[in-house]
């Protein structure tokens, strides 16, 4: 489909393969991808302020995304389509790894929610573009950053909204999301590769030179007693919208 190039490709075989693995235990709140259904929420407050932000109009509907397309890339198993198919939005999950796509079809039909989910590079699929893409905890994955981000760009309508997140390159970041995260079982081993994230400015000045200018950002934090939640902390992790320049 579309015009695959297979010299840019930009997803590792590697690292679908091995969240390819990950696939049926991905609804398991408790299983190896706990650390997503902890987060999801964060990601999910974030994605609604944006989504108001950015259409004002749509602020007091329960479903802001009524008529609008939304597409959701490296969406393993659905956890962000879900709730943004509930928000009333004509949902597409994209994923590298055919497993997890089976799974999030499935789990999708179980609780009867209408969701196009397609296995391949984003930039292989001819699917036209649409008004909010999300791409969460994908970047930091990819060999060809700049590549992916015009593959990105290119599926974003001209008024549309972009939400990204990833962990930041920090001391921090080494020490706890993937030394620490990894040995206490929080993140299956092998998730993270830490010389694979980019700073806020970097992934700012990527976003930039793929024709997209940020518009809001916001730390992903962690501390006792509160848990994960937004802060003006980017230490650790951060999301972030962006818009056509």
């Amino acid at each position: 489909m579309g015009n695959a190039n297979i010299s840019n490709v930009t997803i590792r075989p590697e690292e679908a393969q091995f969240f390819a693995g990950l696939a049926r235990d991905w609804w398991d709140a408790k299983g190896p991808m706990a650390s997503l259904h902890q987060v999801n929420p964060v990601r999910l407050a974030f994605i609604r302020d944006s989504i108001d932000a950015h259409w004002p109009d749509a602020a007091v509907s329960g479903r802001p995304l009524a008529g609008k397309a939304a597409l959701d890339i490296g969406c393993g198993a659905g956890l962000v389509c879900e709730p943004l198919a509930r928000l009333g939005g004509e949902v597409t999950g994209v994923d590298a790894a055919a497993e997890n796509v089976s799974a999030a079809a499935a789990h999708a039909e179980a609780v009867g929610l209408d969701i196009r989910y397609m296995a391949g590079e984003v930039g292989a699929l001819d699917i036209g573009t649409f008004d909010l893409v999300t791409c969460l905890e994908v970047i930091e994955h990819v060999a060809d950053k700049p590549a992916f981000l015009r593959d990105v760009a290119a599926r974003l309508a001209p008024d549309g909204l972009l939400v990204m997140s990833t962990p930041n390159r920090t001391a921090a970041s080494r020490v706890l999301l993937v030394g620490a995260a990894e040995a206490v079982g929080y993140v299956p081993k092998g998730t993270h590769d830490w010389s694979d994230f980019i700073t806020p400015e970097e992934f700012e000045a990527l976003l930039a030179d793929a024709g997209l200018t940020v518009t809001a950002k916001r730390g992903i934090a962690w501390r006792p007693g509160k848990g994960l939640h937004l802060s003006d902390d980017m230490a650790l992790n951060y999301i972030l919208s962006a818009r056509r320049a």
